[in-house]
């Protein structure tokens, strides 16, 4: 089935945040609900096609802040050669792993492997003996963490996306809406049309057994708190009881 197009009915809901009563999410349920999941080192063939092993690390990613390059550079200290491939083999200097791009924003260095494909400093090469894939995420996994504590923000945010608006009411109150949704094409913004594939829309990658919201708990609870989380929770459950054909993302299983 080929990539199904973004703009597709979706079911939505809104809630206040438990927490506070200034925030309400709004909340795509169908693409929480969906049986996506990352199929990295499984058959993705890589957002770039001269680069099909590196997933979507082909590109470096963008710091959101100072506090997520300062947080992610804890990390980078502790890896070692024998778990980063691109170790430089001496006290990591932040020339080793950071870059600016053509608009001055920070972010991790884009490399050229020997084999002609590029990706993120940080992400080994298959038949690496410290593991293929983000040294970061397996340094997580040896110390039984969470990955989303060692990578950048928007490595472990993939593929769900959290936006930020400022409502004003009709009486002239004001609250601020948080939109959790679908990391799709056009999150990336313009140069996420080039690429030769992507996984959210891709039937490939549809195959979890179980809905987002549920593999992707941890994250989820990172980005809207555990109430809200719960919450959230209520919604899903009820949403696929409905059996609505919004529930259903048109890349998933019928």
């Amino acid at each position: 089935m080929p990539e199904v197009n973004p703009n597709f009915p979706r079911a939505w809901v809104e809630f206040t945040n438990p927490d506070d009563e200034a925030e309400i999410f709004r909340c795509d349920l169908t693409w929480l609900t969906s049986s996506y999941m990352c199929i990295f080192g499984q058959g993705c063939p890589g957002i770039v096609t001269d680069s099909p092993d590196m997933g979507c690390c082909t590109l470096g990613a963008h710091f959101a802040d100072g506090e997520d390059e300062k947080r992610v550079a804890e990390y980078v200290k502790q890896l070692t050669p024998e778990r980063w491939q691109l170790h430089p083999g001496r006290k990591v200097k932040k020339k080793d792993w950071i870059e600016t791009d053509e608009d001055g924003e920070r972010k991790t260095l884009q490399v050229q492997h020997a084999d002609g494909q590029r990706s993120c400093v940080f992400a080994n090469q298959p038949g690496f003996p410290g593991g293929y894939g983000c040294a970061l995420h397996g340094l997580a996994l040896e110390q039984d963490r969470n990955p989303l504590e060692t990578k950048p923000d928007v490595c472990w945010q993939l593929p769900l996306r959290r936006t930020f608006r400022e409502v004003e009411r009709t009486d002239g109150s004001e609250y601020t809406e948080t939109t959790i949704t679908e990391y799709d094409r056009g999150g990336w913004g313009a140069g996420g049309h080039d690429f030769d594939w992507y996984c959210s829309a891709n039937t490939e990658a549809h195959v979890a057994p179980e809905p987002l919201y549920v593999t992707q708990e941890a994250e989820l609870i990172e980005l809207m708190g555990k109430a809200a989380y719960a919450e959230l929770v209520r919604h899903c459950e009820a949403h696929l009881r409905s059996r609505s054909a919004l529930a259903l993302h048109p890349a998933g299983p019928s």
